[in-house]
């Protein structure tokens, strides 16, 4: 196969570019969402592959001064630059949001005369990233190489009619891979859905079946809230429902083996990876860890904005999880647990754990298990409507889990045929 340098296979004129100096990109510069502003991409969007994540925003008088070179195109390559997930990539879609990178990223255009955009992206995935990984450096945290060291990676590229069809197989997997995952997000957007009609808006089904606040159920105000709600719910801090890291670990169990989940490892309710180990002192993070049960919801409290979060519907046997999890479940019923992990991932409650977290001291913006558990949530008195909900609710999370499940599995099935499809090893007709 023919070699070529890295710089050979992108556009010559803007072909790569790291993202702006961190300054240029401060906190006090950001605007709300607008028809005119554009979105700032973040690590977020890569990790998660998902171009909708994003809650920065600048002006456009902004962006025409200072960040236009910065923009970002449909079928951009963006790569991680940055932290433990330095070297991850994405390509964003067909409709994105006008916006541009952030300092952690870096912005590659390819030439398609030279090579596809779906053959790039496994090469990227199984030989280059490895080029610049292993480019660290005497830094504990990698850093990404200087543009001009990546531009002079040599790479060698078969025909374009092979890496259409190397690429096609594999693009084929992970289109059933986005496919569940556009079905999870719809699914869990009408799980959002209904719990903010339910316990937000106060639109539940009364005894006519009609909803309850639009037609006219008594409601009464709450200065706790400092907003009606219906008359007979009661306001309580979450620790009045929920345990929190009740099942420690501690030094008196039976477990010769664990699966070790660390938060760069959940991602909105995805587990990634988890890390096989036998129980020894020696290999064993901390005795703290927590046991992960069904339904349990886990909750960062180490950067809570990097969407570490999630509902766990099927854990896999002796399931710990890391210090840096609060681990939550109802004290008397984990089948109401969908309820809650609504409550603490809708924006309102998000948005006041990231700030907590912003303001605090730590290395990393961080938040404690009690200011999970002293936000307030509004609820009937009764269990009626929380067992409705969960009728509803917790199949389509079900469901979520099940997709999931698939998707690993196609994951490992790609992963597998990657490399022997990449060398040559296995051809596609």
């Amino acid at each position: 196969m023919p070699d070529f340098l890295f710089e050979d296979i992108v556009d010559k004129k803007n072909g790569f570019l790291r993202g702006p100096f961190g300054g240029d990109l401060k906190k006090e510069i950001f605007v709300p969402k607008s028809k005119y502003t554009y979105k700032v991409y973040e690590q977020g969007v890569v990790l998660n592959r998902d171009s909708s994540i994003g809650r920065y925003y600048i002006s456009k008088d902004y962006f025409d001064k200072k960040m236009h070179r910065f923009e970002v195109s449909t079928k951009d390559f963006l790569v991680s630059c940055s932290g433990v997930n330095y070297g991850a990539i994405y390509q964003l879609d067909q409709n994105i949001e006008p916006g541009v990178i952030n300092q952690a990223l870096l912005r590659i255009k390819l030439d398609n005369k030279k090579i596809y955009d779906n053959y790039f992206l496994y090469l990227f995935r199984l030989h280059i990233v490895n080029m610049i990984v292993g480019r660290k450096g005497d830094s504990t945290i990698p850093n990404f190489p200087p543009l001009t060291v990546i531009k002079k990676l040599k790479l060698s590229l078969p025909s374009l009619n092979i890496q259409e069809k190397v690429g096609g197989l594999l693009r084929s997997l992970d289109d059933k891979i986005e496919l569940n995952n556009h079905i999870n997000t719809e699914l869990e957007t009408m799980a959002k859905t209904l719990y903010d009609y339910w316990f937000v808006q106060f639109d539940f089904p009364d005894a006519n079946g009609k909803p309850y606040k639009t037609a006219g159920g008594k409601m009464a105000y709450n200065a706790t809230l400092n907003r009606d709600i219906p008359e007979s719910w009661e306001v309580k801090h979450l620790d009045n429902h929920l345990t929190c890291n009740a099942k420690k670990l501690g030094k008196k169990h039976n477990l010769a083996e664990i699966e070790y989940l660390d938060t760069a490892n959940l991602t909105k309710n995805v587990i990634y990876t988890l890390q096989h180990l036998e129980f020894r002192e020696d290999n064993v993070p901390s005795r703290a860890n927590m046991i992960v049960s069904k339904n349990d919801i886990l909750y960062s409290t180490v950067r809570p904005n990097q969407y570490h979060y999630g509902l766990i519907r099927y854990p896999v046997d002796n399931m710990v999880a890391s210090t840096g999890f609060s681990v939550l479940s109802h004290k008397t019923n984990t089948e109401y647990n969908a309820i809650f992990y609504l409550h603490l991932t809708n924006d309102a409650t998000s948005d006041r754990l990231i700030r907590i977290s912003e303001s605090s001291k730590s290395s990393y913006p961080s938040i404690s298990p009690s200011d999970i558990l002293n936000i307030n949530i509004a609820l009937p008195n009764t269990d009626e409507l929380l067992n409705k909900a969960s009728t509803f609710l917790n199949p389509m999370f079900d469901k979520i889990a099940i997709a999931q499940s698939e998707n690993k599995e196609l994951e490992s099935l790609r992963d597998w045929l990657l490399p022997m499809l990449m060398n040559g090893q296995v051809t596609v007709k």
